[in-house]
């Protein structure tokens, strides 16, 4: 029997070491679902109930196994709906194939139903972006898909018109130029190192340096050796975007943690203070929170050319992978004797935990979900992966669930979109099945895609899902207030029955509003067999409060309560009450 379009696009995705596709079937895919059907003791099919997770899940599962993640969607709202996902994992540079069908190749452009030309839709999405003519075309396109995704790393589709799906491969059709199997799959590893003169100009830098910071990224996880051995060596506190909260652990004494408005006090001064800035695999996006150009000197290691000097003017860039670099750099450098830059991070580190540990254990009712964090960063297991959501909840995965060795950390990053927390511990639970996989969710977040709570059920994976329940779409009440000077409108969520939802779905449902009881529910819940969510009802009028309160900031919170905020008794009492637990 012949081999169809849809044979040979999966066949190809095969030899590509595709392991599990994630996406829904409709009958603009129906020729790819039937060779996956016929494939399927070699190759998963994953289906979700809504294509934005299917995307979601593809960028998570990249972004903890480093192999590229596949979703599949129909024709028209099928390939649509895919595209927040795709853009998350555009901004965050992970390899994700995006496959969809269109409608009968000719009938396109003649206002039939569902007709959505997803090439021309996906322009911007995409750095490969193909339209399959024929069998013939489809594993030129699906090897050069795979390799696009993989060494550019970022997203790459295909759409395959329903018709062609079906078609078998003749080989009287192929033209003239084209010559069966011409391509590979053979996967080449990118990996550049600076020149020479480069590297040179970096040492002299660094070694001039006094008050050095090192600001490591995502693409700076792997190295995290090399990173505390450069730390060591220049007496540098080690500042962790969000993506790179996994670069070094969190008990380690040369990092302060986060930084941003959801970092801490000891980032935010390290930053302010330095004469060198070293930044290792990141682009971190808030240009106000890094040196004002001109004040530092700078060395940027990025494995992309194009991100060298993109928030902040650099003296030096090396362009190669962080682990390597560090590698052939870290000879070169000179010890420095002097610590006291370190010393005094390490001290402002010290009251800064001490701050936090108040917040962490707070007993008071409505519960800090502060103190949920710090309860469930306690019991994770030392291999656990946690998938965080984007709001509030970023600001307590980021202060109160440490980092260990051996863990896996991650959200969305540079598109900070709501919803992934959930997709996100789906793909690790499948591409990890023996470990502990968390989500930690706000339930703003989670109520956008939680329908795909029954996915877990559906494929039995044992993943834990613990909702930040306040009923609010905290982030933005806070930016309304702190930030506008607005009082709060249009935040409220409706309650929802997260318990009652869990076991409508098949899996089992805890609830948590005392705060006494926190770390014993939790606990009973992580050893839970099966799916879980864990709901914990908590403070709405607990603020995220930003490392340094500026004074417009101050002023604005002001004008947003005076301008008529309905519950600035609530929101004043909080914050008085959190400002009186510093001090004592």
């Amino acid at each position: 029997m012949k081999k169809t379009t849809s044979d040979i696009l999966i066949e190809t995705l095969m030899d590509w070491g595709v392991e599990v596709i994630f996406g829904l079937p409709g009958d603009g895919i129906n020729g790819i679902i039937e060779a996956l059907r016929t494939r399927q003791d070699k190759i998963r099919f994953i289906q979700v109930r809504h294509e934005e997770t299917a995307a979601f899940m593809a960028c998570g599962y990249a972004k903890y196994t480093g192999k590229l993640g596949v979703c599949l969607a129909t024709s028209g709202p099928g390939g649509i709906h895919l595209l927040n996902g795709l853009y998350d994992a555009k901004l965050d540079c992970q390899p994700v194939l995006a496959i969809t069908g269109m409608q009968f190749h000719d009938l396109i452009d003649t206002f039939t139903q569902q007709d959505v030309e997803l090439d021309k839709l996906f322009m911007d999405v995409a750095i490969y972006n193909a339209r399959i003519m024929g069998p013939a075309h489809t594993e030129n396109v699906t090897d050069l898909a795979c390799r696009m995704a993989l060494t550019k790393r970022g997203v790459a589709h295909i759409t395959i018109p329903v018709d062609i799906q079906i078609q078998p491969l003749e080989k009287k059709n192929l033209s003239e130029r084209n010559l069966l199997h011409h391509t590979s799959d053979v996967r080449a590893s990118m990996a550049p190192t600076p020149c020479e003169r480069d590297m040179q100009a970096a040492v002299k830098i660094i070694n001039e340096g006094n008050k050095i910071v090192i600001l490591a990224g995502q693409g700076s996880i792997h190295a995290s050796d090399e990173l505390i051995e450069l730390a060591e060596k220049l007496g540098a506190p080690i500042v962790k975007p969000l993506l790179g909260k996994g670069a070094v652990p969190d008990d380690s004494p040369y990092t302060t943690g986060g930084i941003g408005l959801l970092g801490t006090l000891p980032s935010t001064e390290a930053i302010e203070n330095c004469d060198t800035l070293m930044m290792i695999g990141t682009s971190f996006p808030y240009i106000e929170f890094l040196p004002k150009p001109g004040s530092v000197k700078a060395v940027q290691i990025d494995i992309d050319g194009s991100r060298i000097g993109l928030r902040c003017p650099v003296d030096v860039g090396l362009i190669g992978d962080s682990k390597q670099t560090l590698q052939k750099l870290l000879p070169l450098l000179k010890r420095k004797e002097n610590r006291k830059f370190l010393i005094k991070a390490q001290d402002s580190m010290k009251e800064w935990k001490e701050k936090m540990q108040i917040r962490e254990t707070c007993m008071d009712k409505p519960m800090k979900p502060q103190l949920v964090a710090h309860e469930l960063g306690k019991r994770l297991k030392d291999n656990a992966i946690v998938s965080c959501d984007s709001g509030t909840i970023a600001t307590w995965w980021a202060r109160h669930i440490p980092y260990k060795k051996g863990q896996l950390f991650s959200l969305s990053g540079n598109l900070a979109t709501m919803a992934p927390g959930l997709p996100y511990t789906l793909a690790a639970q499948i591409a990890y099945p023996d470990r502990q996989c968390v989500a930690f969710v706000g339930d703003g977040g989670f109520s956008m895609l939680m329908a795909d709570f029954v996915t877990a059920v559906k494929y039995r994976l044992p993943i834990k899902v613990v909702i930040i329940k306040n009923n609010s779409l905290g982030q933005i009440k806070w930016e309304q207030i702190v930030f506008l000077g607005n009082p709060e409108y249009a935040i409220d969520l409706h309650p929802i029955d997260f318990t009652k939802f869990a076991e409508a779905c098949g899996g089992t449902g805890f609830r948590i509003e005392e705060p006494q009881n926190c770390g014993e529910i939790i606990e009973k819940a992580l050893n839970t067999h099966g799916p879980v969510i864990i709901e914990a009802v908590v403070d709405p009028y607990e603020p995220p409060m930003p490392p340094k309160v500026t004074w417009k900031q101050a002023a604005h919170f002001a004008e947003g309560l005076i301008r008529g905020e309905p519950e600035r008794g609530l929101i004043l009492k909080t914050v008085y009450n959190d400002k009186v637990r510093e001090m004592i």
